[in-house]
């Protein structure tokens, strides 16, 4: 196991501020119905009319029995954008330190590294869409906070290598974030069951993808007890309201119906794939392990603009580094799988 002191890394001003705390995180294992008169809340039960859970144990048990973590090690946001936020905010200094991200990547690293005045180094992935490791760690200095590692990779669809990954984990002394939300679409398996070996291990997922839950907003983060500690000091109390927490258990312990989907939507991938080889104005067709397929046109912005006036949306990503006229499909239900395919074809 690594030795790496966490505290070394948290802002100094987090490390002695006090987090909020409402009247209902004082008291444990009371057996009693209680009656409540701390929250200023409107007394008539109607089912929302009471604040939510503010550690969401419920959702988290649940969880923790699907993924074999213990509930001291996950965080529940309002979405992956917001367990994100709170990791600049716990542990990089404004106007001082910086994070490496891995272009072409998700968007929302860059974006929230401007939002906490927070420098971001940007290496661009090999011509295989690897980490280039020798040149991220050369890029390492004493600000660097955080590694944001995406796999498998939005929008390249590939997982990077086990090697790239120990190698970050073992010669940085920072945190590294993986970030999984593709992880149920993969022939991988999650890093979650080498979390304990590596204490600057941090790994979020989301319930937004494979789950079918995008609309609810519920990010996950998954960490040691001691990050998960800093963060929690840091997050708004309420920050997963309580019909989230709800819809999120009613559908948890529905895993049969979430694993035939995942299936679903793997075998719909295979028969997009093969079809896609046939058009002879896409140029190439990336391997995916995840939920989408990155091909390269003959020209992204006129295809894009065509697929748009017959009705469908994909994603233009030609703009993005190493993605040159290239497009990224979601799957669909097998319906518009094919009503794409036939598009593609009229094209």
């Amino acid at each position: 196991m690594m030795n790496i002191n966490i505290q070394n890394l948290v802002r100094e001003n987090i490390k002695t501020m006090q987090p909020y705390s409402s009247a209902r995180d004082e008291f444990k294992d009371f057996e009693q119905k209680m009656i409540y008169l701390d929250a200023n809340e409107n007394p008539n039960d109607n089912g929302i009319n009471r604040y939510p859970d503010t550690q969401q144990k419920s959702v988290k048990k649940i969880l923790s029995g699907i993924k074999k973590v213990a509930t001291s090690q996950i965080l529940l946001g309002n979405g992956s954008d917001e367990v994100l936020d709170l990791l600049f905010r716990a542990f990089c200094e404004p106007n001082k330190d910086n994070v490496i991200t891995l272009p072409p990547t998700y968007g929302m690293y860059d974006v929230l590294a401007n939002l906490n005045a927070v420098e971001n180094k940007e290496i661009l992935l090999n011509d295989d869409f690897e980490p280039n490791v020798s040149k991220i760690l050369s890029e390492v200095n004493e600000n660097t906070k955080i590694i944001f590692l995406c796999s498998p990779n939005n929008p390249t669809g590939n997982s990077f290598s086990d090697e790239s990954i120990v190698t970050l984990l073992e010669s940085f002394n920072g945190l590294v974030f993986l970030d999984e939300a593709y992880i149920d679409f993969s022939s991988r398996e999650s890093w979650l069951s080498k979390m304990n070996d590596y204490p600057n291990l941090v790994i979020s997922q989301t319930l937004s993808k494979a789950y079918g839950m995008a609309g609810i907003r519920l990010g996950i983060l998954y960490a040691s007890i001691e990050i998960i500690e800093v963060l929690n000091k840091i997050k708004p109390p309420y920050n997963v309201n309580i019909l989230t927490q709800y819809k999120a258990i009613q559908n948890l312990e529905n895993t049969k119906k979430i694993n035939k989907q995942i299936i679903d939507i793997q075998l719909e991938k295979k028969f997009l794939f093969k079809c896609l080889l046939k058009l002879n104005f896409i140029v190439k067709v990336y391997p995916s392990e995840a939920n989408f397929i990155l091909i390269k046109v003959d020209n992204a912005n006129k295809r894009y603009q065509q697929l748009l006036e017959k009705g469908i949306v994909i994603r233009n990503r030609t703009s993005q580094p190493l993605c040159d006229n290239c497009l990224r499909i979601t799957i669909g239900t097998s319906e518009e799988n094919l009503k794409l395919i036939n598009t593609l074809k009229e094209l």
